[in-house]
């Protein structure tokens, strides 16, 4: 049985990983300048947030990053962890794994490609760490349809 706190916490974190992403891509659209960020030395959100690593695919990252957090938030949602249902267990565990995946991506693009980071997208990363290890070590038990 997965403690009721957990899916607390991933619906949590999933918001509060939505909320950055929207302020990412509102930036990405508006000026990336107006990024919250104390800028110096490693720390550059601008350098971020304007390299050809920020956009995938011709997408800009903070809004794949808003579709991604969107989809986890309702994954995540106490209701939909209580469910039972085995999509949603697995779509969420899937969304986990993308998520991570693309973390590690954007890590190796900040610090090795681009030799900066982005205290707004470290954020995000943390989250995103956050929702994959609890995701992964408890996964929602599957409810066992009553036979008739």
């Amino acid at each position: 049985m997965t403690p009721r706190w957990v899916g607390r916490w991933t619906f949590g974190l999933s918001v509060a990983a939505l909320a950055i992403a929207c302020y990412l891509a509102v930036a990405h659209y508006t000026s990336p300048k107006a990024l919250a960020c104390v800028e110096g030395g490693i720390v550059n959100c601008t350098k971020v947030t304007t390299s050809s690593w920020s956009s995938f695919i011709g997408v800009p990252v903070a809004v794949l990053g808003v579709i991604w957090a969107a989809a986890m938030v309702a994954l995540c949602r106490p209701a939909a962890w209580r469910s039972g249902r085995r999509w949603i267990n697995t779509a969420r565990i899937a969304g986990a794994c993308v998520g991570i995946v693309s973390v590690i991506y954007l890590v190796y693009a900040e610090l090795i490609a681009l030799h900066a980071i982005c205290l707004w997208c470290t954020g995000m990363h943390l989250l995103v760490f956050g929702l994959f290890v609890l995701i992964v070590l408890h996964p929602a038990p599957e409810r066992v349809p009553a036979h008739r």
